[in-house]
Order: structure tokens, then C-alpha cells, then sequence
């Protein structure tokens, strides 16, 4: 038999025990808080491409604050890459989580990876010009019977310029003759060589030309044509030249990196537009190209940030414009409601 005091020596053991017990689970708890607060402090490896151009111009200040290392919210790195041929590897092989891409081909892409990529922000309106050397085009008739060089064949500088070129009563197979090239420079050197060919160049490239040869003249704003061209058909239209993709398995996993992003870019691109000269200098640093050239070039590169519903609506029209020209421009079709991220 178990007597009284041997009965409560038995239950203050026990009492003891499980105190121990419940301090033991409780730090065991305290320290699984603890590994799930790290997990989620941990930085995210976001990696970016974007192309040489203005898209990279409206990424500079992003960039150089994440090289001074006073961006430590995730993990960013980039790459700047010559074209966009370069881009779409990248993404298909999950090499970048986001990149700048021409704004048609974010949509081709869309529809041939089945939503694989979502759109997340406008970040360049239209930048094409038309060059050339003497004063003999000042509207979009005037361009009956000229040969214009061009590079983006399949891309917006091609659609852009039909588009232009049928809502002013051209037809590009026959009023014209469209020679497409390669690289920008090879429509610079087809100017220098033929005083009376016609040109159409992007920003920066414009004013490389500029600078190498001064009697080149801007005969032609693209981005006025086009939206002349859309206010006459009814349409409230914008000529969209690039855009900031994500992978779709990326942005789902990592909400808050992509937000992260975005914030960032938005804040790259005002200070782009704010600040000329001190981004012409990063411009330069970068070797995107010569901070002289860069200096004179931002005013005209159209660099912006749109996202959510107002990139939708923009966006959405510009596509809406190309795949009334030609389906294969957007990949077959319009992209569905889930490819606009945050709108």
C-alpha cells in the first residue's frame, strides 16, 4: 500500500516532469517560429535580363543601387543583353525570372507557353522615328516611293510602321519598299550611303546617328502617327514599345519579390526622368551607350512605368490594334485576363 506521503512525492515527480515536459515543447515551438521568421527573412533571388536600349535606361538608377549594395530586400541581379532574340531562351529555360521585352512578343509568348509569363508593367512607349537626310518627308504620304531601312522585322517597328503606313492610305508591300535589317547601325550606315534613303530608328539610336552625322533629321514622330492613326479609326490607342514580364511559376511562388520589384523599378524610372543628367552619366557607366549620347536621348525615350489595371487598358489596346492587323503578331490571339499581373 502506498502511503499518503509516498503518494505525494509520486504526484510532485509527475507535476515536475511535466513541467519539463511543457518547457521543453514550448522552447521546441518558440524555436519553429524562429526557423519559419528566418525562412521568410531570407532574401529572394530575383534575376532580371533587359535589353540595351531604354528599357535598360529606365533601369540604371535599380541597378547601380543594388551594386552599391543598399538594396538588400532580396537578392537582384541583372543582365543586359544586345536583342530580344536573346531574351525568350532565358525565359523559356527559367535562367531570369523577369525580363524586358518587346510588348508584342510578351504576348506571343504568353500564348505559346500557355500562360507560362505575365505582363507587370509598361516600361517604354513608342521610341521609333523616321530619319533621313534631307527634308523631303514631312507626313506619312510623303513616304510613297522611298525605300526605308528598318531593324525589328516580327517585332513593333514592323507593325508600327504598317499600321502607320495602311492608315494613311500606304500599302507597304507596293507603296514602298521596306529593307530590314539586322542591327540599327546597319540602317545608319544605309543613310550614309544613299542620300535619299529613309530610316527608321529608336531612341537612343536616333541620336548616335545624330552625333556621328548631324544633317540626319527627325522627319517623323512613329508615336504621333500612331496615335493619330488610332484617334481616326475611334480608337484611344498608345504605341507601346516594351514591356516587363515575369514567369508565371515565379510570380506565384514569390508575390512579395515581385512587388518588391516593381516598387524599385517604379522609383528607377522617376529618377531617370527627373534627374537627366545623373542618369546619363549612369546610362554611360553601364556602356548602354555614351553618356554625351544618353544625355540628349532620355528626353526622347519615352521611358515610363505602368502597371495594374491602367497597363491592362493600355496594353490591352495596343494588342487589341496588332492582332486587328495580323494575328501572328500577338501569337495567334489576344492573351487572356491572367496574363496583366496585378490588374
Amino acid at each position: 500500500m502506498i502511503t499518503r506521503s509516498r503518494f505525494l512525492q509520486v504526484l510532485a515527480g509527475g507535476a515536475g516532469a511535466l513541467a519539463l515536459a511543457g518547457c521543453g515543447d514550448q522552447k521546441a515551438a518558440d524555436a519553429g517560429d524562429e526557423s519559419k521568421k528566418d525562412a521568410a527573412a531570407e532574401p529572394v533571388a530575383v534575376r532580371a535580363a533587359v535589353l540595351k536600349g531604354p528599357t535598360a535606361m529606365g533601369l540604371v538608377k535599380f541597378m547601380s543601387e543594388v551594386d552599391a549594395g543598399n538594396l538588400k530586400d532580396e537578392d537582384y541581379s541583372f543582365r543586359i543583353v544586345a536583342s530580344a532574340d536573346e531574351v525568350a531562351p532565358l525565359i523559356s529555360k527559367s535562367e531570369v525570372d523577369i525580363a524586358a521585352v518587346p510588348a508584342n512578343l510578351a504576348s506571343v509568348l504568353y500564348n505559346k507557353t500557355s500562360g507560362a509569363v505575365r505582363v507587370i508593367a509598361v516600361n517604354t512607349l513608342g521610341v521609333l522615328y523616321i530619319c533621313e537626310l534631307g527634308d523631303t518627308v514631312s507626313t506619312v504620304a510623303d513616304l510613297r516611293g522611298k525605300t526605308i531601312f528598318s531593324a525589328g522585322k516580327g517585332a513593333t517597328p514592323e507593325y508600327a510602321l504598317e499600321y502607320v503606313l495602311r492608315a494613311n492610305g500606304l500599302d507597304p508591300t507596293t507603296d514602298v519598299t521596306i529593307e530590314w535589317k539586322s542591327e540599327h547601325a546597319e540602317c545608319v550606315a544605309a543613310l550614309a550611303q544613299d542620300a535619299t534613303a529613309i530610316a527608321m530608328l529608336p531612341q537612343p539610336f536616333v541620336t548616335t546617328a545624330q552625333a556621328k552625322n548631324d544633317q540626319i533629321r527627325v522627319a517623323l514622330d512613329l508615336n504621333q502617327e500612331w496615335a493619330a492613326a488610332c484617334e481616326a479609326e475611334g480608337r484611344d490607342g498608345k504605341l507601346i514599345t516594351g514591356v516587363a514580364v515575369v514567369r508565371s511559376e515565379f510570380a506565384d511562388a514569390h508575390p512579395e519579390a515581385v512587388d518588391a520589384f516593381l516598387g524599385h523599378y517604379r522609383e528607377s524610372v522617376e529618377f531617370v526622368n527627373a534627374n537627366t543628367d545623373e542618369a546619363a552619366a549612369l546610362v554611360g557607366g553601364y556602356e548602354i551607350v555614351p553618356e554625351a549620347v544618353a544625355k540628349k536621348a532620355l528626353p526622347a525615350c519615352n521611358i515610363t512605368f505602368v502597371d495594374g489595371a491602367d497597363m491592362k487598358e493600355q496594353l490591352g489596346g495596343y494588342l487589341e490594334v496588332l492582332a486587328d492587323q495580323n494575328a501572328d503578331a500577338v501569337g495567334g490571339k489576344l492573351p487572356g485576363d491572367d496574363f496583366y499581373y496585378g490588374a
